[in-house]
């Protein structure tokens, strides 16, 4: 999508949603940094907003086309986040046609985002711990609901936005874990047990005065709230071997944030929470390696075969507990 469409679109839903009168002007800035979608920071006369358009397809080395409607589902992500009690930003107004919405803006200066922080050194495992009880609330909240499961019933966009690239195209690039992965796979599609976000990732948390606001939630599904824990704990782990001088804190970093977060789920989804995200921590992170979205930071070879032996062990042998995970990992990448 142009700048010109872009503009054109936002300057309507404006309109439509009373935002602006006839015959204003809004200042609208691309933002930088969105792979599945366009941001734009949205001046108005009567304050900023953040203008959010999901792209048909993502912004990666592959093609990965993904359906536009995610758009509304973060829409609800986010309503039913504010309403349980969590920090995320008010959705002022959304033109699903368009697969357009807008929502609070949170000024950059006052809300660093968690991976700039992370990238800088400024590891604080007692944020990492509070973004454990974050994810950890929502899913309680709304573990067992069928109304929101029938609300958030998007199996099949969490297959194309999740399942599919992440641990089905690296079961085809590793076929010898196939049968691993495609089981871990099976496990996640048909486990049910509360709202995920979907892409909890440091990229998509703001270090609010408040604490972590969460943003981006277009893989929202009622599915298996394991994903949201291992998805997040990969980072922490693959920064270590980003930054090794500071891999002592970002292994703090994950200590505090699956112990926070088993220390806040009820006891309903906690069991079996932990063995699921074990599998599918170890399938992750191959998958940043060898999957449709591998991170960017890596860019070393020496670094990608590190991550990519350690974590092939991890799936063919896997620890009991997320403690040990961490301690293993450290062993196999060298950092012990």
């Amino acid at each position: 999508m142009d700048m010109d469409d872009n503009q054109h679109i936002i300057t309507e839903g404006l309109l439509r949603a009373g935002l602006i009168a006839a015959g204003d002007g809004p200042v609208i800035t691309p933002l930088a940094g969105g792979v599945s979608c366009d941001v734009f920071r949205v001046e108005t006369p009567s304050g900023t907003l953040c203008a959010k358009r999901a792209l048909p397809r993502l912004r990666v080395a592959t093609v990965w086309e993904a359906p536009t409607q995610r758009s509304h589902f973060e829409v609800e992500w986010l309503t039913v986040a504010r309403a349980t009690g969590l920090n995320v930003p008010r959705v002022v107004a959304e033109w699903e046609d368009q697969h357009l919405f807008f929502m609070e803006w949170f000024p950059p200066a006052d809300n660093p985002v968690w991976k700039a922080e992370l990238a800088a050194g400024r590891i604080d495992p007692a944020f990492a711990a509070s973004v454990g009880h974050a994810i950890a609330a929502i899913h309680s909240a709304t573990q067992g609901d069928p109304e929101i499961a029938a609300r958030f019933a998007t199996d099949d966009l969490f297959a194309a936005l999740r399942i599919e690239p992440y641990l089905i195209h690296t079961a085809r690039a590793h076929p010898d874990l196939a049968a691993i992965i495609e089981g871990i796979a099976a496990t996640t599609q048909a486990t049910h047990a509360a709202l995920v976000h979907g892409d909890v990732s440091p990229k998509n948390i703001l270090c609010g005065r408040a604490g972590p606001v969460l943003i981006d939630a277009e893989c929202a599904w009622y599915g298996d709230p394991a994903f949201d824990l291992a998805f997040c704990a990969t980072h922490l782990l693959l920064k270590g071997v980003w930054h090794p001088q500071w891999e002592p804190q970002t292994a703090a970093a994950f200590e505090a944030l699956h112990g926070a977060y088993l220390d806040t789920v009820t006891p309903a989804l906690r069991g079996g929470i932990e063995a699921r995200a074990i599998a599918l921590l170890a399938a992750i992170l191959l998958a940043r390696i060898d999957g449709r979205s591998p991170v960017e930071y890596l860019t070393a070879e020496a670094d990608r075969d590190r991550v990519r032996r350690a974590a092939r062990q991890l799936l063919q042998d896997p620890p009991p507990t997320l403690t040990a995970f961490g301690a293993r990992w450290r062993q196999l990448t060298g950092q012990l």
